[in-house]
């Protein structure tokens, strides 16, 4: 019998080969042109969802017990699959850390070169609070730190429906907390300390910058929202129009919601949907980013505005030909590649402008302290 680990290479290497075909055949393949809302479906991207049509069973949606477990390991196999294999120098080191209620596993990753304290990505994955894991994420978590220069912590918080709303919030808090208090041990600045995340992580990263305070050092320096999830419940619009057809369904969207909000979104608590919180002012800068084939682009996109118009500091990107986790589809998209490594360097600019600011402050004060003993 072939192993899981040769099964997996193998699989690699067809893919591989299947989206370095020319142009012509893959368009052959994936059929007609896609398009929608004047958006064109990225051609690779069409290709990977005719793939998966052809291969799904009709029970593939379905999120009973024993599926679950098949699911959870398929999306950990399904990472490796799409890694692009360009970061295998990023040395990592696998931790235990502090959570609400337990410890979590998480892993730090530390790019080549980058013996100085850095900035931190504090990353929460992906995966409808159901799905997911520091092994799903790794190829995209070696990327980020990589391409923004950055150290890179992983983090496992609990998941639905095991553990229900608020679990995996609370845990995602008490990791930045862990993060920010032993910075220095993990070789990163303190001033420096972001939180980001793709999907459900993506609306995890963006309640912790909103819960967070609106001063340093408790505030993140900078925020990742690729993708996000911001209003639990919600219809119409993009989850209607890009329902269907394109990777995640809005069917399997609300089967995931229920699960990690079974009680739904509790009417004294907005921190499930923070697209429902009254006041985003003080939050730190962010960087959103929204896929055009999404359920989710139009919460993704009314967020942006509103932490706009409450003069929070925003770079809103839709990438139009992309689907929902367009960010673990680097190595068989070409676009795909280039907006994940949009998140990058808009992290490590982010990060060089917030540590010049505070920079800036510190001097002044040190300045002003001078005075005033001159003064004296």
């Amino acid at each position: 019998m072939i192993g899981t680990s040769m099964r997996l290479r193998l699989t690699r290497v067809g893919l591989r080969t299947l989206f370095g075909l020319p142009r012509t055949l893959k368009r052959l393949l994936a059929g007609r042109e896609t398009r929608l809302e004047g958006q064109l479906l990225d051609l690779d991207l069409q290709l990977m969802n005719r793939l998966g049509q052809l291969l799904s069973s009709r029970g593939d949606e379905k999120l009973g017990e024993a599926a679950l477990s098949a699911q959870r390991r398929q999306a950990d196999d399904a990472a490796e699959l799409a890694a692009e294999g360009a970061f295998d120098d990023v040395v990592t080191r696998d931790l235990r850390i502090p959570g609400a209620d337990g410890v979590l596993d998480a892993r730090l990753y530390v790019p080549p070169g980058l013996d100085r304290p850095s900035g931190l990505l504090v990353y929460f994955h992906g995966g409808g609070f159901v799905l997911g894991s520091i092994r799903s994420s790794d190829p995209l978590c070696r990327l980020l730190a990589a391409q923004a220069g950055v150290r890179l912590l992983s983090v496992d918080y609990r998941l639905a429906p095991e553990y229900p709303y608020p679990a995996a919030l609370d845990d995602a808090l008490a990791a930045y907390r862990y993060a920010l208090d032993q910075a220095e041990s993990l070789g990163a600045d303190p001033d420096l300390v972001a939180v980001g995340g793709d999907s459900a992580g993506a609306n995890l990263a963006l309640v912790v910058a909103h819960e967070q305070g609106s001063q340093p050092p408790q505030r993140p320096a900078f925020v990742v929202a690729l993708y996000p999830v911001t209003d639990a419940e919600r219809d119409g619009g993009s989850r209607v129009v890009f329902g269907a057809g394109f990777g995640l369904t809005a069917d399997y969207l609300r089967e995931l919601e229920r699960m990690y909000l079974p009680r739904g979104v509790p009417p004294e608590d907005t921190r499930g949907a923070i697209a429902r919180a009254q006041d985003l002012s003080g939050m730190p800068p962010v960087y959103l980013s929204t896929a055009g084939f999404d359920p989710l682009r139009d919460e993704g996109e009314e967020l942006a505005e509103r932490m706009r118009a409450a003069g929070v500091p925003v770079v809103s990107r839709r990438f139009a030909g992309m689907v929902h986790g367009y960010a673990s589809l680097t190595a068989i998209s070409a676009a795909a590649h280039d907006a994940t490594f949009d998140a990058a360097s808009a992290l490590r600019a982010g990060l060089a402008l917030v540590g010049s600011h505070r920079a800036r402050l510190r001097d002044g004060r040190v300045r002003a302290a001078a005075g005033g003993s001159d003064a004296l």
